[in-house]
C-alpha cells in the first residue's frame, strides 16, 4: 500500500467507541471451510493488492489483506462512528500532506467462517480517495492485529489465503492442512507489527520489511551506492496516497536479491523512494519493503508466534 497510508495508520491516535451492535460478525463469504480451526478463503488482485469479499456490519464488500497495517481499519465512508465520537487533536500526515483525525470502534466479536476472535478495536478512517483510485468498493484493511493469531498461507498462484489458527507456541491446532510440500524456511524478527528480514543485494546486507499491503517494492535512494548499482530505474509512476494528493517516483527493477544461498528472487519491480521518515509507520528503520513482487514469485507461509516464514513448491503447470 501507499506510503501516505502506512504512515497515516502508523501514526493514530484515537479514543475508543463501543458499537452499539452486541455481536456484528465478519463473514468471508466465499471461504472454504477446511476444519474447525482452517478456511481458505479466494481473492481477487486488484493493482497489485490481494483483495477478499466479506461481510461486516451489515456491511457487504471488499477487504485489503495488509500485514504492513497494525490493527483492522474500516472506511468511514461505509462505517460512522456514533455515540460520543471524539476526535483527536492532533493531525496525522502521510507523505502526501495532512489527512485526517482517526476514531476507534469497539467490535464484540468477529468471525471468520467457524473462526472466533473476541473483543476487537478497529481504527475508523476515511478511504474514500483511495476508493476513488482504485475504482473499487473498500470496506476497509484487514491487518495485523486479526493476523497474528493465524498461520497465513498466502498463495498468488492459485489466487487464495489459507488461515489456520495456531496456539500460543505458533502450532496449528489441525495437522491436517496443506496438501504441498514445504520448500524452505527462514526466521525473520518482528518489530511491533513489521516483518523484518535480513537478505542481501549483490552481496550487500539489507534489512526489508515484508508486507502484503505494498503494491510495490520499494528500496531506500539513501542506501550505499554498492547497493543502489543492483537496481536498474527505467520508467516514472504516478502514486496516489489516501489524501488524494500524487507524487512521482522512479521505478525500475532490483536484480541480485536473496535471502539466504537457498532463496532466491528474479528481478522483481521496485520503486526509489527515501524511507526514513516511514519509522513511524513500520516501528524500525528499514532499506526497503518486499510486497507484491516478493509474493508472486514465492508461495509463502507466515507463521508470527514463531517468527518464521515457509515457503511451498510452485504448482507444476502442464499445457
Amino acid at each position: 500500500m501507499h506510503q501516505s497510508i502506512k504512515l497515516l495508520i502508523a501514526l493514530l491516535i484515537s479514543v475508543k467507541i463501543f458499537a452499539t451492535e452486541a455481536k456484528p460478525p465478519i463473514i468471508f463469504s466465499k471461504a472454504e471451510f477446511i476444519n474447525e480451526t482452517t478456511t481458505r478463503i479466494p481473492f481477487k488482485v486488484i493493482d497489485h493488492l490481494i483483495v477478499v469479499e466479506a461481510q461486516l456490519l451489515n456491511q457487504e464488500g471488499n477487504f485489503i489483506i495488509d500485514t504492513g497495517s497494525k490493527t483492522l481499519i474500516l472506511n468511514s465512508q461505509h462505517f460512522k462512528t456514533h455515540y460520543g465520537s471524539i476526535k483527536s487533536q492532533e493531525e496525522i500526515n502521510g507523505v502526501n500532506g495532512t489527512v485526517e483525525t482517526v476514531n476507534e470502534k469497539y467490535i464484540s466479536t468477529l468471525s471468520i467462517n467457524a473462526l472466533q476472535l473476541n473483543k476487537l478495536n478497529a481504527d475508523v478512517i476515511d478511504l474514500s480517495h483511495f476508493e476513488k483510485v482504485k475504482k473499487i468498493n473498500l470496506l476497509g484493511i484487514i491487518g495485523y492485529s486479526i493476523l497474528k493469531d493465524f498461520e497465513i498461507f498466502i498463495d498468488m498462484h492459485l489466487n487464495q489465503i489459507t488461515l489456520t489458527k495456531t496456539d500460543k507456541h505458533g502450532e496449528r491446532l489441525s495437522k491436517k492442512v496443506y496438501a504441498e510440500k514445504f520448500q524452505d524456511s527462514i526466521d525473520f524478527k518482528l518489530k511491533k507489527h513489521t516483518i523484518v528480514l535480513t537478505g542481501f543485494v549483490g552481496g550487500y546486507e539489507v534489512k526489508f520489511g515484508l508486507d502484503t499491503g505494498a503494491e510495490y517494492n520499494q528500496i531506500n535512494k539513501k542506501l550505499n551506492k554498492k547497493v543502489l548499482d543492483y537496481f536498474y530505474s527505467n520508467q516514472t509512476l504516478k502514486l496516489t496516497g489516501a489524501s488524494g494528493k500524487s507524487k512521482r517516483v522512479i521505478a525500475g527493477n532490483l536484480y541480485r536479491f536473496k535471502l539466504n544461498d537457498n532463496i532466491y528472487f528474479g528481478p522483481m519491480k521496485t520503486v526509489l523512494t527515501n524511507l526514513k521518515h516511514m519509522y513511524g509507520a513500520f516501528g524500525t528503520n528499514l532499506d526497503g519493503i518486499l510486497g507484491y513482487e516478493f509474493f508472486r514469485q514465492k508461495r509463502t507461509i507466515i507463521n508470527y508466534k514463531k517468527r518464521k516464514l515457509y515457503f511451498i513448491k510452485n504448482p507444476l503447470i502442464t499445457h
